[in-house]
């Protein structure tokens, strides 16, 4: 009978939703009992999306900051990308309770463009030399900027053990949907050399040290090998090669050898606004963590050299 069907139907998708339950509250567990950085992460997920009582519905104060840090967890942890719906008018932890939907990064987007909108620093025309204590200064003392500054602070806290892959994803998210103007205002802010307070302050600002500092520190070298092996970081410096270095891109494009050739001199950047927001999109990758050409072989010494100068010197844009 039509009645039965029903019954069988109910049961069936009860089933599913259930399955769906247990997969992703397990997921929960390891998690927590994992030794990877997943549970600060997910810390930060209970935080910022205000859960009591794990099953029950969230009800996020700020629903932009949770839906993003829930977009970090399933960045670095792909098995939650089923348990994890972005695209709920309020946060999205309801997908623990079974749901599945894609995830919709566009939203996030819009979202915290809308709310960056709101921001008194988005009004503000990016001038040069600033200094770092003045910049975090205007930035904890905007509501919009303070709130998306503490998400991603809190992912990099330096009172915990430091979770690298987690971090750098924050740092990502931080920088990627602010204007423009506030990026260039925060990542080339600087200090003068004795300035403890504003050396901080430039630390937090810029992923120091959890998301930047490796000890020992990598060669530069190794650094791009390792990021040509990563799909998204590929992506980024192919990018950054052709808005910074297209006199070098056409050169040698990317045969190493021909660009051993090559000098400081040789290497005119184009320091315009694609270059510098190219720039922008390596930080919270590989590209920009701190590398060194120390204790290499005599013959890497210039190839690694030219690396160091690309991804590190602030010259191109002075």
């Amino acid at each position: 009978s039509l009645y039965s069907v029903f019954t069988v139907l109910f049961i069936y998708f009860t089933c599913i939703s259930t399955v769906q339950t247990t997969d992703c509250l397990h997921l929960r567990e390891q998690c927590i009992n994992a030794a990877n950085g997943c549970e600060s992460v997910w810390n930060v997920v209970e935080d910022a999306c205000n859960i009591s009582v794990l099953a029950n519905r969230c009800n996020a104060e700020d629903t932009v900051g949770c839906n993003r840090i829930i977009q970090v967890l399933a960045d670095e942890y792909p098995e939650f990308k089923n348990c994890v719906c972005t695209t709920d008018d309020i946060c999205s932890i309801t997908t623990l309770l079974g749901k599945q939907c894609g995830i919709n990064k566009d939203n996030i987007s819009m979202e915290a463009k809308l709310q960056w909108s709101l921001s008194a620093l988005s009004k503000q025309a990016y001038t040069t030399n600033r200094s770092c204590l003045d910049v975090n200064r205007e930035c904890v003392e905007d509501e919009v900027c303070n709130k998306q500054l503490s998400l991603y602070l809190k992912v990099c806290s330096v009172n915990k053990k430091c979770n690298v892959e987690g971090c750098q994803a924050a740092i990502r998210f931080f920088y990627r949907n602010m204007p423009f103007e506030v990026a260039q205002m925060m990542i080339f802010c600087d200090c003068v050399q004795h300035d403890e307070s504003c050396h901080r302050a430039k630390e937090l600002l810029h992923g120091k040290p959890c998301a930047v500092t490796v000890v020992p520190p990598p060669s530069c070298l190794n650094v791009i090998h390792m990021c040509e092996e990563d799909e998204l970081c590929r992506k980024k410096y192919t990018t950054f090669w052709s808005k910074c270095w297209r006199h070098v891109t056409k050169k040698c494009y990317n045969d190493e050898a021909c660009l051993e050739t090559l000098i400081k001199d040789d290497m005119p950047c184009s320091a315009n606004a694609d270059c510098k927001a190219a720039y922008i999109s390596n930080w919270g990758t590989i590209l920009h963590m701190e590398c060194t050409c120390q204790n290499l072989p005599p013959v890497e010494q210039p190839l690694c050299e030219l690396f160091h100068h690309m991804l590190h010197s602030k010259s191109c844009f002075n």
